[in-house]
């Protein structure tokens, strides 16, 4: 009965260690196959790195100035008779743009010229008399003294209806008016705004270590998001002479030619002065950096020949670099990289050093240096 027992034990435990040194033999079969299991070839995307040679420019944010600009205002209280103008109205030198009531000053001016002919006519009969010595050199004097106060009285009258009418001091384009027919205005009261917006000015400013780089005539770019397909360039016509105290920034002013009006005064828009020199550089496109808090890499494609089949495949070796500049898509690569190298363009952050890749541009981004959005 004991030796059947035994029997029956030592049979379970014969079982028992088959079955687990088949498992065990199973599990080393399929490590070692997951280990000589080579994965498929990442697909990417891939450019050649390039030189190119860029114009360095100083960048900052500028408003948009009238070239000249004004608020014109009566000179004279009245009330308003005739407005000659429409508001946004572009008008000549010279145009009449407003007339005050001026019916009292006219009144006023026959008065004065009657006044002076009178006063004409006694001098004339004084110098006759005084001519035939009938009246004293004293009574002339004072016949001429009042022909000039007569003409006087009449210069100051057409004074006042002058500073009535008001006119365009120069060429340019009108606001909003703030008068109405018959509205009675004061002195110094605003009328209209009057603007001069071709050429236009840009002013904006640029930090004092930034001064011996700037020069008048330099090209500067201007752009804005009211108009983001346009580019207007000009150029740089004043350097401040003094430092702002308190930012020690410099003032500096464009002008621009500026025909169609797009550019308004009090526009904020974006300025690149350009330098008068060419620096050259090796761009890369942004999205082929893969940034990390402990260094900017890239993965530049080499090619690797199997040693057993002789087979070559392309491989990702995983580069650190130094980025400098950016202008639209691109980045400059200030060290790490050499011109010639193939770098991977798209997708970094999935990808490993040492993996292996086949290169595929059908779905390449078409990078430019000065994107525009289709919807914008």
């Amino acid at each position: 009965m004991i030796k059947k027992v035994f029997l029956t034990l030592v049979g379970l435990l014969l079982l028992v260690g088959a079955l687990a040194g088949a498992k065990v033999f199973q599990f080393k079969t399929m490590f070692a196959a997951g280990a000589s299991m080579v994965p498929p070839p990442e697909t990417v995307t891939a450019t050649e790195v390039r030189p190119d040679t860029w114009q360095p420019v100083l960048s900052a944010v500028g408003s948009v100035a009238a070239a000249q600009g004004v608020m014109l205002s009566a000179e004279e209280a009245g009330t308003v008779r005739h407005i000659a103008f429409e508001s946004g109205a572009t008008v000549k030198t010279g145009d009449l743009l407003l007339q005050l009531d001026t019916s009292v000053e006219q009144a006023q001016l026959r008065s004065a010229a009657a006044a002076a002919d009178l006063a004409r006519a006694n001098l004339a009969r004084a110098r006759d008399l005084r001519a035939k010595n009938m009246v004293s050199q004293a009574d002339l004097e004072t016949a001429e003294a009042q022909t000039k106060q007569a003409d006087a009285q009449q210069d100051n009258i057409r004074a006042v209806i002058g500073k009535k009418t008001l006119r365009a001091p120069f060429a340019g384009r009108t606001g909003i008016r703030q008068v109405n027919l018959g509205q009675f205005v004061n002195t110094g009261d605003p009328i209209v705004t009057l603007q001069a917006v071709d050429p236009v000015h840009v002013d904006f400013f640029l930090p004092q270590q930034l001064l011996a780089q700037l020069s008048v005539g330099m090209i500067v770019r201007v752009t804005t998001d009211a108009f983001p397909d346009q580019h207007f360039e000009g150029k740089l016509t004043v350097i401040n002479p003094e430092v702002d105290t308190a930012t020690r920034n410099v003032r500096l002013q464009a002008t621009l030619d500026n025909p169609q009006g797009w550019l308004r005064p009090g526009m904020f828009v974006n300025v690149a002065a350009a330098l008068p020199l060419l620096e050259k550089v090796l761009m890369i496109p942004a999205t082929a950096v893969l940034y990390a808090p402990y260094g900017d890499s890239v993965f530049v494609i080499e090619e690797k020949k199997d040693e057993k089949t002789g087979a070559i495949s392309k491989v990702l070796n995983q580069k650190f670099v130094h980025l400098g500049k950016t202008r639209g898509d691109f980045v400059v690569v200030a060290s790490g990289l050499e011109a010639g190298q193939t770098i991977v363009t798209t997708g970094v952050f999935k990808l490993r050093n040492g993996m292996t890749v086949v290169v595929n541009n059908q779905l390449a981004p078409d990078f430019q240096v000065a994107p525009k959005p289709v919807n914008s």
